[in-house]
């Protein structure tokens, strides 16, 4: 076993050396020159252990992102010999997969419509294309949280950053097409982006899908099929064969946050509040009524809690609950996330606040320290509401409107 042991160990150094040299300016053909043996049998699960690994070893993630196409390339024969993960219509990643079949027929017309210069069947298929948002969302909000409680997180950081520069490509692409198109313009942002989405497909398909299916359980694959309508779908809907109604977990609800039933809290099931008292249920209740979506991570940076309103304003899943709140933002923004827990930390600084433009809505974000009778920091309020109708107002209105 000892022996055993070692040499995978051995193993898995000699990987991480093949992607140092790959960082340090050495060719594809350079290095499977030097280890071709070696990469015969390399495996989905090594290539996203060996780059977690690396992450935790003090490689950034940004610097795994721009080369990650360079991995894949080097190891590319090796995935592709392996044995293709059987999934059944309705398991999450069957439909992962679906949608990524759907989404390349998109990008080949929109490819085509670009290449005749047919600009209104390029925009109208640009618009098809972003459709596959909700893809890259149910995987930064549903599937990732689930590996990382199996410690596995460097991969997801790195597709997360390729999902961000994914969509500064479709919003580029998209002012490049609302105009005059100039030809030579758009094939320079549309080329590295039918690229970067192309490769995805590969990485998804070959390293993301087959490791997720070997380290989740699949009580962990049926709470995120459970949790992925709210979400939503792209191109596909979900088949009904999975999971066989016989082995149901329903009985699991605690990894779905779902409500159970109260337990008593002090006699009669009241919970004594400042200013009343109120059961759980009922306090459930006002929190998801509230105009505003309500967030809260705790003093560890773990968060604990979010409002399940009628009209969330950005993505959440029970999945998160748990989760590193640094883990729950884009790569491109965890900078200043991490200046608002560390202000907040220090006493620097009690409250920060934010305002976005979505569209048509104007979205208000505020961060509040929350504190103990002390002073002393046990935690972070975040308070997100669409303020679109309240700055339109103007006079006043005294009356009931009819």
């Amino acid at each position: 076993m000892s022996e055993y042991i070692n040499n995978q160990t051995k193993r898995k150094e000699t990987l991480k050396r093949v992607i140092r040299q790959l960082h340090a300016g050495k060719s594809v053909e350079e290095v499977k020159g030097e280890f071709a043996a070696l990469l015969q049998d390399v495996g989905a699960t090594d290539i996203a252990t060996i780059e977690q690994e690396l992450v935790e070893e003090g490689m950034p993630a940004e610097e795994i992102k721009h080369l990650c196409d360079v991995h894949v390339a080097v190891f590319r024969e090796s995935l592709e010999e392996q044995e293709k993960p059987d999934t059944i219509p309705g398991h999450p990643a069957y439909t992962f997969l679906a949608e990524n079949g759907a989404a390349g027929r998109v990008l080949d017309k929109l490819e085509q419509a670009i290449g005749a210069s047919e600009w209104e069947r390029a925009r109208e298929r640009l618009q098809e294309l972003r459709k596959y948002e909700v893809h890259y969302v149910r995987k930064e909000n549903i599937l990732f949280p689930f590996l990382e409680k199996h410690g596995f997180t460097g991969p997801s950081a790195v597709m997360w950053a390729i999902h961000d520069d994914v969509r500064a490509g479709w919003k580029k692409l998209d002012q490049l097409l609302a105009g005059e198109p100039d030809e030579e313009s758009v094939a320079e942002v549309f080329e590295p982006l039918a690229t970067a989405i192309r490769e995805m497909f590969y990485k998804e398909e070959n390293i993301l899908y087959p490791t997720a299916l070997e380290k989740l359980s699949g009580e962990e694959w049926y709470h995120i099929r459970q949790q992925s309508p709210e979400t939503g779908y792209c191109y596909v809907q979900p088949g009904d064969q999975w999971p066989p109604k016989e082995t149901a977990l329903e009985s699991t609800l605690a990894l779905t946050g779902a409500v159970v039933e109260e337990a008593p809290i002090s006699s009669g099931g009241l919970l004594h509040l400042d200013t009343g008292t109120l059961t759980p249920q009922e306090i459930n209740r006002l929190l998801i009524h509230l105009p505003v979506d309500v967030t809260y991570v705790d003093a560890e940076d773990t968060v604990r809690y979010f409002s399940q309103g009628r009209e969330r304003i950005f993505p959440r899943s029970p999945a998160i609950i748990g989760r590193e709140v640094q883990k729950c933002h884009p790569p491109s923004s965890l900078d200043r996330v991490q200046q608002i827990l560390d202000d907040f930390r220090s006493g620097h600084r009690d409250e920060a606040e934010f305002w976005i433009q979505m569209g048509s809505k104007f979205i208000h974000i505020r961060y509040f320290a929350i504190r103990d009778e002390s002073g002393h920091y046990q935690g972070t309020l975040e308070v997100s509401q669409d303020v679109t109708h309240i700055r339109v107002l103007e006079g006043e209105r005294r009356l009931l409107d009819e």
